[in-house]
């Protein structure tokens, strides 16, 4: 063929065009690889996501801070929270700017260097409080915040510190985050997601926490022109007649079944243009009686096309939960060398304590993950999954069950009989389906595993990093209570009268309770049931005396009283629909706006059911606890720990307690009881780990052996949010969000930083 080719000129002339298209195609992928490494290397440059950059790995290829110097890391500034409101906030930094939530609920512009404030824009309460969304033009020219805020979704320029008054579908500076859910919005409470979300060129890809209470609303997953506010698309976590998933739930389930919701970190494949929701468990949690079948997509890894929202896989990590196993934490996505080649993978830590880890792009377990037979519910009307996925080579990072060989051997003898006494009566393990018969010991529990700022990545590595929490349930069911209507209007005015009446002198205007009079009343909901709170009126309780003068309908309208939600279709801690644009509480400094826009007064939450065509068996027991009762010190310490996963082996590397528990002697590390999850973490390309722990510390971790290389006390308890690592006129700096209690009381408040605490190296002379 090649002696035809050089025959006379046409050929050779064919040749050389050959060798010029060769040449090009070779120029092309070149540029393509070179500018994929840009991209690559940019996202760990800035932290200007939630989480640090759209993979969320929380890694930046710094090289200033290494483990040679890290011991030399001081406090460089500190910018005070001036208020005494708890923040867990992940500070976002671009071009030298630093973005924070401080001063009663405000957002605040700061220099990066300095904490000299730049702007303030006050008063935006009802916030979430996690973290915003930064967008700029490819010029830099345009710079916009996304926040969230009472159920709306808001613009903020975040050159001017202004909202942005003409952004959203309304055109009137908002869009209302009820709408697009195929569902009466009447009937919606809270619909915007406690964590930022994520953006994607010229989009916001969003979850959503609707609540976990039977006929909350769906999950449903959308984006959002980051320009206009405008609905760009929508996927159906509980999927309509004729989707995908439809005949894995009852007929009619999208009606009425609710969650199946993102209420955790969104990572985003730029490269691809693939992102992954990690998606939570259908309501009831508990009780799926209503909701017989698989579920999808709760409980699932779902990736999805970033521009279109099309689904490109999913991985069920639960079938037909019944245990809260949500996926929350920041699906991790990484490169590994597997089977003799370069796989582009990603890492799912679950509550369960296990790690998927799956083809990034088809969705194929690079493991086997088996399906292994689980215990069948004894509940009426419940038909629990009879398998459910089991990793074979990934090791898990949690403990799964509890015997009493297991028990923590530093509890007192009354205790220690107790606890063996609910461990034999129980019944105990990984899937085990609730009862209103006995105990179910779940390890981990519906707060233990892996949560929402949990998981990190070294992704070229291969590395990935989980905080895990060692914390069980015990859980049982019993029959649901009438649900309260929530009172409005005159009614409402009548219950409060009521309290007044006969229930203030003793537990204060505020309900908080006075001293030696009466116990607080916030939070009562949790704790005392319609049923018993009545009981406890007509019959009276230790200081309290019986109150037989009142009838049932006005104890179950000052119960109702106590047990609402305020603040209209937000829920609780949102100021409602109606709040906007405000001058009151303006802190000092460079205000140039306040409140967010002007919003309309909306009717109050209607309450809703099952459709009246419905005939299927209902959702009647609720989980005794609500989330089940926390066994956080049950088994032998640590209870606590970092975990260091080298997924081009499948193998942990390494595994240490995190953080120093104070109540049990015996002068080992033996890791936090509890608030030490949900923090976070910032992996940097020198090879240390940081991690802000619930013992009112940071940590530095060598990544390559897991030993503590620095720390330092912040001096308040629960430091929390993900940390920020950044440079800014050639310094790197690690800032950290502590606003807790003071952990020392024989301390002043004054002198101990409360805040954001920036480090630093010290500078060069």
């Amino acid at each position: 063929m090649l002696y035809s080719i050089f025959k006379g000129k046409s050929h050779l002339f064919a040749v050389l065009s050959m060798i010029f298209i060769f040449v090009c195609v070779g120029c092309s992928i070149a540029f393509w690889k070179n500018n994929a490494v840009v991209s690559a290397d940019t996202q760990h440059r800035e932290w200007k996501d939630y989480g640090g950059g759209p993979d969320h790995s929380k890694f930046v290829d710094f090289k200033q801070i290494t483990k040679a110097n890290v011991s030399q890391l001081k406090i460089d500034f500190v910018y005070p929270a001036y208020d005494n409101l708890a923040y867990s906030f992940n500070p976002i930094v671009v071009d030298n700017v630093m973005y924070v939530l401080a001063r009663n609920n405000s957002l605040v512009a700061l220099d990066a260097t300095t904490g000299r404030e730049i702007w303030i824009h006050a008063n935006l309460n009802g916030i979430i409080a996690r973290g915003i969304n930064f967008w700029q033009s490819k010029d830099k020219t345009q710079k916009r915040l996304i926040i969230f805020l009472n159920n709306t979704m808001q613009a903020i320029d975040a050159n001017t510190g202004k909202s942005i008054l003409d952004f959203g579908e309304t055109g009137k500076g908002y869009t209302d985050m009820r709408l697009h859910l195929d569902r009466d919005t009447a009937s919606l409470g809270r619909m915007t997601s406690t964590t930022p979300g994520h953006v994607f060129e010229d989009l916001i890809l969003l979850g959503s926490a609707p609540g976990e209470n039977p006929f909350d609303g769906p999950g449903h997953l959308r984006a959002y022109s980051v320009l206009t506010g405008k609905l760009a698309w929508v996927f159906h976590t509980i999927p309509l007649p004729g989707e995908y998933g439809y005949d894995t739930w009852p007929k009619d389930a999208y009606k009425y079944a609710g969650a199946v919701n993102t209420w955790g970190e969104i990572s985003v494949d730029e490269k691809r243009g693939i992102a992954y929701f990690p998606l939570g468990s259908p309501t009831y949690d508990y009780d799926g009686a209503d909701r017989e079948g698989a579920g999808l997509f709760g409980n699932c890894i779902l990736a999805l096309d970033a521009r279109t929202g099309k689904r490109l896989w999913h991985f069920q990590t639960v079938h037909h939960d019944l245990w809260d196993y949500d996926l929350t934490a920041a699906p991790q996505l990484i490169t590994v060398n597997h089977g003799g080649k370069k796989v582009a993978a990603v890492a799912v830590a679950a509550k369960t304590g296990f790690l998927f880890v799956l083809d990034r792009v088809t969705g194929e377990p690079l493991w086997p993950i088996e399906e292994r037979p689980v215990p069948k519910s004894q509940m009426p009307d419940e038909h629990s999954w009879p398998t459910q996925p089991f990793p074979t080579v990934v090791p898990p990072f949690n403990r799964q069950t509890v015997t009493v060989a297991d028990l923590n051997p530093y509890l007192s003898a009354g205790r220690r009989d107790s606890l063996i006494k609910r461990i034999n009566a129980a019944k105990v393990g990984l899937f085990q389906p609730l009862s209103d018969k006995y105990e179910v010991i779940a390890m981990p529990g519906s707060t233990g595993g892996a949560n929402f700022g949990g998981t990190a990545a070294n992704p070229e590595k291969g590395m990935v990093y989980v905080l895990a929490k060692e914390t069980g349930s015990f859980y049982r069911l019993k029959l649901r209570e009438p649900r309260i209507t929530p009172l409005s209007g005159d009614r409402l005015a009548q219950a409060e009268g009521l309290y007044i009446q006969n229930c203030q002198v003793c537990h204060g205007a505020d309900r908080n309770g006075l001293p030696a009079l009466g116990s607080s009343l916030v939070g009562l909901a949790a704790r005392v049931s319609a049923s018993t709170f009545k009981q406890i009126i007509n019959n009276g309780k230790g200081r309290m005396p019986p109150m037989p003068h009142l009838d049932d309908a006005t104890i179950t309208n000052i119960y109702a009283f106590l047990t609402q939600r305020r603040g209209g279709p937000g829920g609780a801690g949102f100021r409602g629909m109606g709040a906007g644009r405000t001058e009151a509480n303006v802190p000092p400094g460079p205000v140039v706006d306040s409140g967010g826009v002007d919003l309309p007064a909306f009717a109050a939450r209607k309450e809703v059911g099952y459709p009246a065509n419905y005939t299927g068996p209902k959702a009647i027991y609720i989980e005794a606890h609500n989330w089940g009762e926390d066994a956080a010190d049950v088994v032998a310490p640590a209870w606590s720990w970092v975990v260091a996963y080298d997924l081009n082996k499948g193998a942990i590397q390494w595994k240490v307690p995190f953080g120093d528990e104070e109540t049990v002697t015996g002068g080992k590390n033996l890791g936090k009881i509890s608030g030490s999850a949900r923090k976070g973490m910032v992996v940097t390309a020198t090879g240390i780990v940081f991690a802000v722990c619930g013992d009112g510390k940071v940590y530095g971790y060598d990544a390559e052996n897991g030993h503590v290389i620095w720390s330092a006390d912040l001096g308040r308890a629960n430091p929390s949010g993900i940390p920020a690592m950044y440079e800014a006129n050639g310094r790197q700096y690690l800032v950290v969000c502590s606003t807790g209690p003071l952990l020392d009381r024989t301390k002043r408040e004054e002198d101990v930083p409360r805040g954001y605490i920036v480090f630093a190296l010290p500078p060069k002379k």
